[in-house]
């Protein structure tokens, strides 16, 4: 195998692990309804993932400075789109449907507007075997939705809870093609110490309507656990392998990688959740799991 395919080989197993790690947090959307609202749930994830990670950053930061200012607003967009928008409609989606059904939806719309974007803006190609990949990935999707029965397709809307998963899988597609964009000047830890900082600034107006209008947080230890798991594991941790990954493999092509949020988050919600898990789950992700595999031939045979 050529150090390119090598290359691309550790940028899948990168991106598989993220999403491994990333299927956790619709879970979590689900379990801790009644114990924290949207935006606060958000803005501490936030919080503590930017602590975790500013005494790593911090040197590299002001080292970095002149390119960093000099790139405020490429950061605040990026912030913006994949910190402080992208998981908090994600909760807020938690509120009105289930953990599979967020799944789905950011399964089905992501990586097709990652792609789009990607070949719009930075004029990655879509080749065949790529095309081919993802309607399939699509069509894995669209049978879960059908529930196995494509009739079920014509009479298929979207509830309030996927509208807002659906706005969170269009800020992530963005997210992608903004990470892309990174200046070379940035070093990872540096970008992610300040879009994780920067976005949680951003959640502060938010979090505070919350204290001021919803019911107040439930602490509990179990509360705190999952936050450091949003905090350190989702946030940190995931990040770092999802833009790593993102740089090996190409915004499209890692995007493609978020189909198997369905998978693991079935899986979850059945086990942790209790929700309905049947065949045709089991179908639709082989199906998924095909077009990954189509989609990304060309890296294996390398």
């Amino acid at each position: 195998m050529s150090t390119s395919g090598k290359s691309q080989l550790a940028g899948a197993g990168l991106a598989l692990l993220a999403v491994m790690i990333w299927s956790g947090n619709f879970i979590v959307a689900r379990a801790v309804i009644h114990d924290i609202q949207p935006f606060s749930l958000a803005f501490f994830r936030w919080l503590c993932a930017a602590v975790c990670i500013l005494p790593f950053s911090f040197k590299k930061i002001y080292e970095e400075r002149t390119v960093i200012i000099a790139s405020w607003k490429y950061l605040f967009w990026t912030a913006l789109f994949g910190i402080t928008l992208f998981n908090t409609f994600v909760y807020i989606g938690g509120h009105y449907t289930t953990a599979i059904n967020l799944a789905l939806i950011g399964t089905t719309s992501s990586p097709i507007i990652a792609i789009i974007l990607a070949r719009i803006f930075l004029k990655e190609e879509i080749g065949l075997l790529k095309f081919a990949g993802v309607l399939l990935c699509v069509a894995g999707v669209l049978f879960l939705l059908s529930r196995g029965d494509w009739h079920n397709l014509v009479n298929f809307h979207f509830g309030t809870g996927d509208k807002w998963v659906l706005l969170g899988a269009a800020c992530f597609a963005v997210y992608n093609i903004l990470t892309r964009k990174k200046p070379p000047g940035i070093s990872a830890n540096s970008f992610l110490g300040i879009i994780f900082s920067v976005g949680t600034i951003l959640l502060i107006p938010f979090y505070i309507w919350d204290v001021l209008h919803a019911p107040p947080v439930q602490w509990s230890a179990n509360l705190v656990y999952i936050i450091l798991f949003l905090g350190v594991g989702s946030s940190v941790i995931s990040y770092l392998l999802w833009n790593s990954a993102i740089e090996k493999l190409g915004a499209g092509r890692t995007a493609i990688f978020g189909n198997l949020l369905i998978i693991f988050s079935s899986i979850e919600a059945a086990l942790i959740l209790h929700e309905a898990f049947t065949w045709v789950h089991v179908v639709g992700m082989v199906l998924v799991f095909s077009g990954i595999l189509l989609a990304n031939w060309k890296m294996f045979r390398k």
